[in-house]
């Protein structure tokens, strides 16, 4: 596929993160804080925040995500809008994933937010959309895709609700229906092939 911008996204996202990790000062500047926005007129935290992370187990598991998951989307993606179409479609979902998180916590000057998770989650569900038998391993075990996706929304909703251990299970719902939404909008054939696919299923 010659030049990979899933490859290009990783690697930048590894880089700011890692010199995040160790410059307190740039992790501040770059992650949501609402505060800064409100007052502050920072409103490209909506976006720099999907390049920061909290730790290096976070920002494996969001990078290996979209590694495996983002090459695929790209290629059918830039076949239908092109390696800029991509690209506008993982940097708008870091910002529409994020943008209910903000809205709920923009008065909160105690909230903060960071990492690539709202957009890895639109990646991955635009793979599902398209591919709903393929097997996703969950430590290690195999998982059709579209049994995956309803447990993964299902468990974001009870953890959404429940609160209270400091992950963003909301930018993962907002970031997952985009990713169908805008696949959608993108191609609407795209819901008839799903059907069949998922009518008939094929583990191959």
């Amino acid at each position: 596929m010659g030049f990979s911008l899933t490859i290009a996204l990783v690697a930048v996202t590894v880089a700011v993160s890692w010199l995040a990790f160790n410059n307190p000062r740039l992790l501040d500047r770059l992650l949501l804080w609402p505060p800064a926005i409100e007052r502050r007129h920072q409103y490209d935290r909506l976006l720099t925040h999907g390049f920061v992370h909290a730790d290096w187990q976070h920002l494996l598991f969001n990078m290996i995500t979209l590694y495996f998951f983002g090459r695929a989307v790209e290629g059918v993606f830039t076949e239908l809008i092109g390696r800029a179409g991509f690209a506008l479609f993982y940097l708008s979902a870091i910002v529409v994933a994020i943008l209910p998180t903000y809205l709920r916590h923009r008065h909160d000057p105690r909230y903060r937010s960071l990492g690539a998770s709202g957009a890895v989650s639109a990646v991955l569900f635009a793979y599902i959309l398209m591919a709903p038998w393929s097997l996703i391993f969950v430590f290690f075990l195999p998982v059709p895709a579209i049994v995956y996706a309803v447990f993964y929304v299902g468990y974001s909703i009870w953890m959404d609700r429940q609160g209270g251990d400091n992950v963003n299970h909301s930018a993962h719902l907002w970031g997952a229906g985009y990713g169908v939404l805008f696949t959608v909008m993108m191609e609407p054939r795209v819901i008839a092939i799903f059907l069949e696919r998922l009518l008939h299923p094929s583990f191959g």
